[in-house]
């Protein structure tokens, strides 16, 4: 394993099998982790059970494997994390940092659309409901290694938001900066679906006083415009028998050259040797019609 400082992730969550959009930020992240002598760590973010699919963590790690897309270490499962999640929120209750929260999505929308921190002010303190953190920072803006200076909407990053369900599950927010911090993550490749999430990650570490990763946002693979390829618009799976095509497919919609070689394994030292981080395009979303496979 190599000792370089960096530690990269692919942290798919096991609702279906891997798609064309999930190539994308796999072979993205391995490619920048092993272009930068680093590790390339797996996550599954099993953390919500009713969207799962039975098998799909198995048949994500078998395409990763079919794809040479080996992982350092042991992939890490979400659902192993429970504890950790909930000593953290425990504390943070009992410092008066997060508190329970009764609102539905009707009350917020009548109240703007943005939640405005109401039951935090609730004496006596409410006992149970969904869980929100006490947002002091307030992160707004971060700067992103592909997309440059990045900023949300203000209301958005200073709402106190959600580490805690209202129906007992823990919330991807909580889940994911714990996790990045147990990994030692140091750069997070993922799509431009969580440009916004970012921020409010952002603002957890701050609050925890924990140190953030830096943050290498791809562009996403769309149908149309504002549409991505995803498991809930049933994108079809990735073929694991001829894995070759799809990642050339997948190496051209990143900017990079492409690799003529049978073997999986010798595409990938390939493409790594080869991997420029300025020849990925700087766009938050690509239309894949408009890609030349």
């Amino acid at each position: 394993m190599s000792t370089n400082s960096y530690i990269g992730r692919f942290a798919p969550s096991p609702s279906g099998p891997l798609h064309f959009g999930s190539l994308i930020a796999a072979l993205g992240s391995y490619l920048r982790a092993h272009n930068q002598q680093g590790q390339w760590l797996v996550r599954i973010e099993d953390i919500d059970p009713p969207r799962e699919i039975p098998g799909a963590s198995d048949n994500i790690l078998r395409t990763l494997d079919a794809y040479g897309l080996h992982w350092h270490g042991t992939p890490l499962f979400q659902h192993q994390r429970h504890q950790a999640y909930q000593d953290l929120i425990d504390a943070l209750i009992e410092s008066d940092e997060a508190y329970y929260c009764q609102c539905t999505r009707k009350i917020i929308q009548t109240s703007g659309g943005v939640y405005d921190g109401r039951c935090g002010q609730h004496q006596p303190r409410l006992t149970h409901g969904a869980i929100r953190i006490r947002n002091h920072a307030k992160v707004d803006h971060f700067i992103d290694q592909l997309q440059g200076h990045v900023v949300v909407d203000k209301a958005f990053a200073e709402e106190d938001f959600i580490i805690k369900r209202s129906d007992d599950l823990y919330a991807y927010q909580l889940a994911v900066v714990l996790d990045d911090t147990c990994q030692g993550i140091t750069e997070v490749v993922r799509g431009c679906d969580l440009l916004e999430a970012s921020c409010r990650q952002i603002s957890m570490f701050t609050q925890l006083n924990l140190t953030p990763p830096n943050w290498l946002h791809l562009p996403l693979v769309c149908t149309q415009k504002g549409f991505k390829l995803s498991k809930q618009n049933h994108a079809p799976a990735i073929d694991i028998t001829h894995p070759q095509a799809s990642i050339n497919a997948a190496l051209a919609f990143l900017g990079q050259p492409l690799v003529d070689v049978d073997s999986v394994e010798v595409m990938l030292k390939q493409a790594v040797k080869q991997f420029s981080l300025n020849a990925i395009p700087a766009e938050k979303e690509i239309i894949l019609s408009t890609i030349n496979n």
